[in-house]
C-alpha cells in the first residue's frame, strides 16, 4: 500500500513481471527500484554496500533514462524436485527491454566466479524460445565479447557509456 505512494512521489519505480513465452504480465509481486541510488544508501545508513543490488538498480535507471520500457522477465524450466518429480520452476531475467516492439534480454552480474554461476545466468536466456538479443552486463570484465550461445558479455562502464548497445 505504502509503496504506491512512494512510487507516486517518484522515490521508487515499479517494474512488472512479464512471462516471456506466454507474452503476458504476471500477477505476482512487482520489483521496485530506487529512483536514485543515494536514496537506498540514505535509508540504510550506508551499512550494507551490496554491489550486486546497487549495480542492478543503476542498470534499471539507465534503461529508463534511455526511454525503454523495462520489465522483469520470467521463463519456466522443468526440473526434478527431491522426490524426483518434474516441477515447473520460474527463472528470472533481470530486464526485458522493449522499444517499438523490439526486445532485448539483460542480466546484471557483478562477477562470474564459476561455471555454475555462468550456467545459472545463461539458463533463462535459453528458455525464451526467440532470437532477441541477450546481454550480460558484468563488472568483472573490460572488453565486450560474444560467447558460444551468442550472448553479449559487456563491462558495466562500457554498457553505461555506449547507448548503441541496446
Amino acid at each position: 500500500m505504502y509503496i504506491g505512494h512512494l512510487a507516486d512521489a517518484f522515490l521508487f519505480a515499479e517494474s512488472k513481471r512479464y512471462d516471456v513465452r506466454g507474452k503476458a504480465y504476471i500477477d505476482s509481486p512487482s520489483k521496485y527500484y530506487c529512483e536514485g541510488i543515494g536514496l537506498r544508501n540514505a535509508r540504510i545508513g550506508f551499512r550494507q554496500q551490496e554491489m550486486t543490488h546497487m549495480m542492478e538498480n543503476i542498470l534499471y535507471n539507465e534503461l529508463i533514462l534511455r526511454r525503454f520500457s523495462v520489465d522483469v522477465g520470467v521463463v519456466y524450466a522443468r526440473e526434478l524436485n527431491r522426490n524426483n518429480n518434474s516441477v515447473r520452476v520460474p527463472k528470472e531475467i533481470d530486464f526485458v527491454k522493449t522499444v517499438a516492439g523490439k526486445k532485448a534480454y539483460i542480466q546484471s552480474l557483478y562477477a562470474m566466479e564459476s561455471d555454475e554461476k555462468r550456467a545459472s545466468e545463461v539458463k533463462p536466456f535459453t528458455l525464451t524460445g526467440d532470437s532477441f538479443p541477450k546481454i550480460i552486463v558484468r563488472k568483472d570484465i573490460g572488453k565486450r565479447w560474444y560467447d558460444d550461445e551468442w550472448v553479449l558479455n559487456i563491462g558495466l562502464m562500457d554498457f553505461l557509456l555506449d547507448e548503441t548497445v541496446v
